[in-house]
């Protein structure tokens, strides 16, 4: 994405501020949050908010906020339980039918009534919009979507799925209003309408939303309960800028992203009225290979890079005892993770990668690009990077350069196909394998990935679905794994904790940073309760 702002007609209406008093905490009255997470609206990407085109956990963090599912996810995890939805269950063995029925006087923050056709709508649109952004491929197993009165919706499926109720938890399942988003165009800028436990006001200066006001939305009813009115997410440019905040009590809480030093600051030496709280994390790390580049189009030089790649050095060096070397898309503690490029490439070794090399032809030293994005996942990221060059050159079989770009631009050339070997990171959409395979092997993916294994794609991926039982599926999923270690289409290279750092007379802490990294504002309250 190039950094233009909107050439719309409705831009300055957009981009004005609507807020009328922007004081801390002190002066609002709200609990105040910060984040690194960073919201751009650019004329490639205009719609960064838009249900059917956000798939970044920045703006589902907005999302989640306003934007009412039929199902979510406890704080305390698990399976998913109806947030919207009165009922929701499958109505047959092969779990091809799910049936959702909505609470009785439901609406959106305007007032107006939310029926069954709503739903509805908000599904195919998502659907219909099928936006690059890899969105719609967590409904894309959708056959059709049934009404039944005004309270009913049935969704017949076209292949059996047993993580679908964990699906329709997420934003992209967000229930909308058809006089606020059109059914086909994309809703441009940052404004979200919704029946979410909070509405949102936006302050904004120039393509940027510099910070969001959530307050408790009156007409909210759902299964999700506030301990607080009100709520303010402000961006920063990076965590030393957060910290700062912190410290000088403009804000009450620091979430994603605190630097690594920052989490040894604060546990070593801890500042008076901050805690560091440490809250479970299922974030990965990893290369991802555009496997139609030359570069990295010949298996083997993506296997030499598999075999060269010392995850245990780079942990230590960049991140230490914030993240664990990781040898498989599925992180540990998650059903079906396995160590399958541990059992095929061991620990790193040159030799092998040269002899993997030498045997499919291929010159070396392999010149590659290694990309990453300069202000999306933290400050360490481009130490990393730097590290992964350098022992990638060590190696003597390749000649490694590192080139860094703002999450905007990044991620547009990166779904574009400009980038041989780029870096990103995923954050769970829900804690079930299926969603660290299917969003990077699955058609219409996050990646959008040149790389196709029908055995993964046709068979594998929906046998996995058909287990209601998750555990069930784990030797399925440890076939996935080893026809990746295989091919190589993504490098797996560390999993990370979570920590969170708040003023201590902010409560709640511990449950407003879930496993998936959604942020779950309505848990934070006051005091010492």
């Amino acid at each position: 994405m190039n950094r233009k702002t909107l050439v719309l007609p409705a831009v300055a209406g957009l981009l004005a501020p609507l807020l009328a008093a922007c004081g801390g905490s002190e002066e609002s009255g709200a609990i105040v949050v910060g984040t690194t997470d960073q919201f751009i609206a650019t004329a490639d990407a205009p719609a960064p908010l838009d249900p059917a085109f956000a798939y970044d956990t920045g703006a589902w963090n907005i999302l989640r906020q306003t934007v009412q599912t039929l199902m979510h996810v406890p704080r305390d995890g698990g399976e998913p339980v109806p947030e919207a939805a009165q009922s929701c269950g499958f109505s047959d063995k092969a779990s091809e039918s799910y049936r959702c029925k909505l609470r009785s006087g439901l609406t959106f923050a305007d007032g107006t009534a939310i029926t069954a056709e709503d739903v509805k709508y908000s599904i195919e649109r998502v659907l219909k919009i099928k936006s690059d952004n890899g969105t719609a491929a967590l409904l894309a197993n959708i056959d059709t979507v049934e009404t039944k009165g005004t309270d009913e919706i049935v969704f017949h499926l076209k292949t059996p799925d047993a993580t679908f109720p964990y699906k329709l938890s997420t934003p992209v399942a967000g229930i909308l209003s058809k006089d606020k988003y059109e059914a086909g165009k994309l809703r441009d800028g940052f404004d979200v309408d919704g029946s979410g436990p909070y509405t949102m006001k936006v302050e904004r200066e120039g393509d940027k939303a510099t910070r969001f006001v959530f307050s408790k939305n009156p007409s909210y009813k759902g299964d999700i309960t506030l301990r607080n009115d009100k709520v303010e997410l402000r961006p920063y440019a990076d965590a030393d800028a957060m910290g700062k905040a912190l410290e000088s009590d403009d804000i009450d809480m620091m979430a994603r992203s605190l630097s690594r030093q920052q989490i040894k600051d604060l546990t070593e030496t801890p500042k008076d009225g901050i805690e560091v709280v440490e809250v479970p994390g299922l974030e990965i790390r990893y290369l991802g290979f555009n496997t139609k580049a030359p570069a990295v189009q010949e298996k083997a030089v993506r296997k030499a890079m598999a075999a060269v790649v010392d995850r245990g050095a780079l942990v230590n060096l960049v991140y230490g005892p914030t993240a664990e070397p990781l040898y498989s898309l599925i992180p540990s503690s998650i059903t079906g993770h396995a160590t399958p490029f541990f059992d095929e490439y061991g620990e790193p070794d040159a030799t092998r990668a040269a002899k993997l090399l030498k045997d499919a032809g291929v010159k070396t030293p392999v010149k590659v690009t290694l990309n990453y994005t300069t202000d999306h996942y933290g400050s360490e990221t481009a130490q990393e990077f730097e590290a992964l060059k350098k022992q990638l050159v060590a190696s003597g079989l390749f000649d490694a350069t590192v080139k860094g770009a703002e999450w905007s631009t990044f991620r547009t050339a990166q779904k574009r196909g400009d980038y041989a070997v780029y870096g990103l990171g995923w954050f769970p959409d829900f804690p079930d394998p299926d969603n660290y395979i299917a969003p990077f092997l699955d058609s219409d993916n996050f990646l959008n990935t040149p790389y196709v294994n029908k055995v993964v794609r046709d068979q594998l991926i929906p046998r996995s679905r058909r287990q209601a039982d998750r555990t069930a599926a784990s030797p399925v999923y440890n076939q996935i794994q080893k026809i990746v270690a295989e091919d190589v289409p993504v490098l797996p290279l560390w999993q990370g904790k979570q920590y969170v750092a708040a003023r201590d007379d902010l409560n709640g802490v511990e449950y407003a940073l879930n496993t998936s990294s959604d942020l779950l504002l309505w848990e934070l309250g006051r005091g010492t309760a």
